[in-house]
Parts: structure tokens; sequence; C-alpha cells
């Protein structure tokens, strides 16, 4: 009986230790397979990143071959599916895109695209970005050939200029020449001498770069042309004024007074800043209402004819001034004829000044002058011309200022006083015109990634 008893309790410990153990390996098994599931969901999830990402790059190549296409080339509304495939060019997964395209005055483009595996198709991810073409006039001041900043002119945002930089002033980005070494000239404080590319009293110098690769202004230039078709389509488009030009005064409401310009003020005498003598009036004297016109939602307009502008701008307009064919002989100026203000200051205003020759400032503007826009003086240069002993106190540009030729607001004498033109002047780059600038004006041709995130 003893004995029998010993093998009873062997037999139960057996029995125990056996459950025990099955519970053991049952548990084991059940977490591997939660491993193993876990660890194909984790590998299913980071493929559907892969695939919405995938899907964010191929939109992306998309709008560079087809920078105006928001449909995905189908013409119709979306979502738009693809399949994504891997090295074999097995179809593993899909992404799913919505774009959004940019609002009027903007070149910025959103795109949303979701991925998933075929394999899960329940675990999804999305991203989200948005990209732009930048504009190629990113700088508060750019010109084709030399400068002079004056040590009362301060300039906020980049400065470049394809030749040699005199620079007396303050700037708060970078300031960049294309030259090594240039011959300065006399009309900017010099007697012909060789110069470093920037040099001068004004800094701070951290800022200076040169030479740095010259900008091509023949893509900067702007195609005026088709601005005027575009006015001729859907904006405003003036034909030859008959008279002395036409006067544009924009309105706080989104209108514009476009006036006949029927006569000017008396000639004065003035000096270009090639130095050649110039007896002529860029002064108004009468005008006559022709019409007022809401600004067109392409924002252009555009005159064969010379041009002056003033008022308060309210949404996106460029207005372009041109004779064709393009004859030097004939070629139209734009004139500031007093203060330029947006509305506010907050990108969703914005100004283009396109002359085929100058943007003029005249003998008779106002003491204190602001102008807020992108201007750009496609084969001349933007300047107020040298009227003796005018001197004025403050000219404030919020915006870009873009000449092909010699530039100035201000002249000095030999010993560096103001003797004609403003005191001080204050030009800001509107950060907002690098990816909305006005209607017309050059972009790049590669889209830059402005922002990206997952939902």
């Amino acid at each position: 009986m003893r004995r029998h008893r010993q093998r009873g309790d062997v037999l139960i410990a057996l029995l125990i230790f056996g459950g025990i153990a099955a519970f053991l390996v049952g548990g084991l098994v059940q977490m591997a397979v939660l491993e193993h599931q876990a660890g194909r969901a984790k590998v299913a999830k980071e493929l559907a990143f892969q695939i919405a990402e995938a899907g964010l790059e191929y939109y992306k190549w998309h709008l560079v071959h087809n920078a105006s296409d928001f449909q995905d080339g189908t013409g119709g509304p979306g979502p738009y599916e693809h399949g994504y495939t891997d090295k074999d060019g097995n179809v593993v997964g899909k992404f799913s895109l919505e774009i959004t395209p940019p609002p009027v005055g903007s070149t910025v483009v959103q795109i949303r695209s979701a991925g998933w595996s075929l394999a899960y198709p329940a675990v999804r991810r999305t991203v989200v970005a948005r990209v732009g073409f930048p504009s190629l006039v990113d700088y508060a001041f750019l010109t084709n050939t030399d400068a002079w900043i004056g040590d009362t002119e301060t300039i906020h945002g980049k400065f470049h200029a394809n030749g040699g930089i005199r620079f007396d002033g303050v700037g708060d980005a970078l300031i960049t020449s294309a030259r090594a070494t240039y011959v300065c000239r006399p009309f900017h404080g010099c007697g012909n001498q060789e110069r470093p590319g920037i040099w001068g009293d004004g800094g701070p110098t951290s800022f200076w770069q040169f030479p740095v690769p010259a900008q091509d202004f023949t893509a900067i230039t702007v195609d005026l042309a088709n601005l005027r078709t575009l006015a001729q389509t859907s904006g405003i488009y003036l034909g030859p004024s008959g008279t002395n030009g036409y006067r544009l005064r924009f309105n706080a409401d989104r209108t514009v007074n476009i006036e006949r310009v029927t006569a000017l003020q008396p000639s004065v005498i003035g000096w270009d800043i090639n130095g050649v003598l110039r007896v002529e009036s860029n002064d108004i004297q009468t005008t006559q209402l022709i019409e007022i016109r809401a600004i067109p939602a392409s924002g252009a307009i555009f005159a064969e004819d010379k041009v002056w502008v003033d008022g308060t701008v309210s949404g996106h307009t460029t207005v372009g001034s041109g004779r064709f064919p393009d004859n030097p002989a004939t070629r139209t100026s734009i004139v500031i004829n007093g203060d330029i203000r947006y509305v506010a200051k907050d990108g969703t205003h914005t100004l283009g000044l396109i002359a085929q020759q100058h943007v003029l400032i005249p003998r008779y503007s106002p003491d204190q002058l602001e102008v807020d826009a992108a201007v750009l003086a496609q084969n001349g240069s933007a300047q107020r011309y040298y009227y003796p002993g005018n001197i004025l106190d403050r000219l404030v540009i919020y915006g870009s200022v873009i000449s092909n030729g010699l530039w100035t607001w201000s002249w000095v004498s030999g010993g560096g006083a103001i003797v004609s033109g403003y005191r001080n002047t204050d030009t800001t780059y509107d950060a907002n015109l690098t990816y909305g600038p006005p209607p017309g004006f050059p972009v790049g041709n590669a889209y830059n990634q402005i922002s990206w995130q997952e939902e």
C-alpha cells in the first residue's frame, strides 16, 4: 500500500507540472504569434509611410513637368489613386492624392498623400506638404551693374549686384557681388580705381560675399508681350493714349481710376544716371477720368504708353508698360506719382510695376514718400534724375527693386553730402514675394518644399 501511494503522488506531480508546462508553452506560442503580428503591423505601418512619401515625391515631379496642372493630368477632381510597386514591379500598395491649387497671388500648392499596403489596407499613413515655386527676384535690391549704397541708406533683405558694390550703408542680410574686383567709376565717388567686389565703410561686413555667380537677367526679364496678351484677354488693356500717357490711381476697394494725362508741368532740367542732360517733365498737371474699373481676377494691367501710378493697393496686381515691336527709341517708363501703399502688409496685397525702360521718381515727388511694390526696370534704370538743389527727406520702399541699369534715388557731392534726391532711404524686402510674387513676375522652374507634416 505504501508503494502504491508513492506512485500516485508521482502521477499527480507529473500532471501538475505537465499542465504548467503546457500553459507556459501555450503562452509563449501566443506571445510569439502576437509579436509576429505586431511586427508585421509595424512593417505595414512603415510601408504605408513610404508609400505616402512616394506619393508626395511623385506629385512634386509632376509639377516640375507641368507646373499648372493640379488635377494629375486627368482634367477632373480628385482624389487621384496610383499603384505602388516593389523593385520587381509587383504592386504592393497604393497612394491617394488630394491637391489644393495655389490661391490667387501665390505659387504654393498643398499635396495630401495617403498610403497603404495591399496586405494591410486598414493601416494607412497620411502626409501633407506645401510646395511652391520661389520667385527669381527674392531680393530687396538686384541690379545688373555696379551699385553704391550711401551712409544714410538701409537695406533690409538680400542685395545683389552683377557689378561691384560700394557699400557705406547698413544691411541685415547677404550682400553679394559677382565681381572679385572692379573699376569704381567717378559717379560712385571714385577716380576709376580698382576695388574689391564689395568695399566701403558700411556693414556688417560678415554679410559680404564675393565673387558669387552672376544673376541671369535674361531669366529675370519678364516677357511683356505675354503680360499684354493676358491683359487683353482677362485683364485691363490700354492702347496708346494719344496724349502723354495714363495715370492709374488705385483705391482701397479693389478698383482703379484710369485717367488720361492731358497736360504736364513745365519741363525742368535734370541729368540721368548716365550723365545725359534731360530737359523734360515727368510731373502731371491735369488728367481726364476715363473710367473706374475693378481689379481683374488675373491682376494684369497693361498700357502701350507711359504710366503714372499712385494710391492704395488691394489685392494682387501688376502694371506693365511697353510699346511693340520693341524699339529702344520708343520704350516706355513708369513714374511713381506719389505714395503707393498696401491696405495691409500681410501677403494678401502685392503690386508689380514692370517698365520696358525706366522706373522714375519725378521732380515734384513728396518730401516723404512710401512705395509698397516690386518694381522692375527691364531695360533701363530705377532712378530719380539729378535735379540741382532739390533735396528731400525720406524714401521708404517695401517690396523689391530690380534695375537692369545703374540705379539711384540720391545724388552726392565728391565729399559724400547729399546734393539732390532723398537724404534717407530705407528698403525692406517683402518676404511674401518669395512665394507670392505679383502676377507675371518670373519664378523658378523647381518647387521648394515649404512645410511637411504627418496627419
